[in-house]
């Protein structure tokens, strides 16, 4: 055996092992590509996305779509990365940036759906304080099935008054409370769906405060005169907020914000409406050109970030709160190009 042969053949030989490897051995980077989008004002699996309840939902057309990016499961291989790497299409970011070590992928996920339902919340609150509706101490939540108003009162119905004394704000009902012996039965005047009640409850004893507790969780939000649900499941974080919003806006208010147009978008959304940044902007204006979007809503902390990755055919409005976009889907609906990044 010559010496080029025997070089060769470790050549060859190393590299079957850095093949090998390189499909095996994972690396600390997870692949993050365009997700789906949801048409907030359309179905998923059949059922409105949105679900009003109390009153007829708008007959609206077109799509505003919320967009979304998927992750790959943590540990590609150094191939997989690298291939990514080369994939305008495709992010590889380090696998801490998404997985947070010290918590299990269950625990981000859980975290994650968390930050989406509490988008939801701030997405309803927002859209019908711009509607107009008072703000009120909303019923969140019911948390034990021995709770004192268990059967009694339910999620959304709006507090007005205990034993004739009005309960405005949650401050004003926890002084009422404050005031009341734990064990005695109050009369809760309430509105639900628009309708007025009144019922009967027998106040548990509170431990942390002086007073008595009606077992229930409430916030201070607008109150309409019906509910709105959102019905989708398989997303987290708060990204969705802006689009959940003007979808809410969309079906239960005055304008038919599309006309029949193809809009996507994205922003987190805060109580006082307005929008904020958010991750994988590019990978999201990706997902909206394959889905045919005329529109592409940008918060504008991303616009720096959306102006380096066009999508042909994509105009880009700059929103830095709801009424931005609102102005943005207006121009669009006139024929005009919205304020851009």
């Amino acid at each position: 055996m010559t010496r080029r042969i025997a070089v060769l053949g470790t050549g060859v030989v190393l590299l079957l092992v850095l093949g090998v490897l390189g499909t095996a051995v994972p690396v600390p980077y997870v692949a993050q590509q365009p997700g789906p989008t949801y048409n907030t004002i359309g179905e998923v699996d059949g059922e409105p996305l949105i679900a009003v309840t109390g009153r007829e939902r708008n007959d609206v057309s077109g799509n505003l779509n919320l967009t979304t990016v998927g992750v790959s499961r943590p540990g590609l291989s150094l191939v997989e990365a690298v291939q990514g790497w080369f994939d305008d299409e495709i992010s590889i970011v380090p696998q801490e940036s998404v997985y947070p070590s010290g918590r299990s992928r269950e625990e981000t996920q859980r975290a994650n759906r968390e930050a989406f339902l509490s988008s939801e919340e701030r997405a309803e609150a927002v859209a019908l304080e711009r509607l107009g509706y008072p703000e009120k101490v909303v019923v969140r939540g019911i948390p034990a099935e021995d709770s004192p108003s268990a059967g009694r009162l339910e999620e959304n119905d709006a507090i007005e008054s205990i034993d004739g004394r009005p309960t405005p704000d949650t401050a004003a009902l926890d002084e009422v409370l404050g005031g009341i012996e734990g064990g005695s039965t109050v009369t809760v005047a309430y509105t639900r769906l628009g309708e007025p009640g009144t019922v009967e409850i027998t106040t548990g004893r509170a431990t942390e405060r002086e007073g008595a507790l009606l077992g229930i969780l409430v916030t201070d939000r607008p109150s309409a005169p019906f509910d709105v649900d959102i019905q989708v499941q398989d997303i987290g974080g708060p990204s969705a907020g802006l689009m959940l919003t003007l979808g809410i806006l969309d079906l239960v208010g005055d304008t038919d914000l599309t006309e029949g147009a193809v809009i996507a978008g994205t922003g987190t959304i805060d109580e006082a409406g307005s929008v904020g940044p958010i991750g994988g902007i590019q990978l999201k204006m990706v997902a909206a050109r394959d889905l045919g979007a005329e529109l592409f809503l940008v918060p504008a902390d991303n616009c720096d970030e959306a102006l380096d990755a066009p999508q042909p055919g994509l105009v880009l409005a700059r929103v830095a709160d709801v009424d931005d976009a609102l102005d943005a889907l207006a121009d669009h609906r006139a024929g005009r190009t919205p304020e851009g990044c």
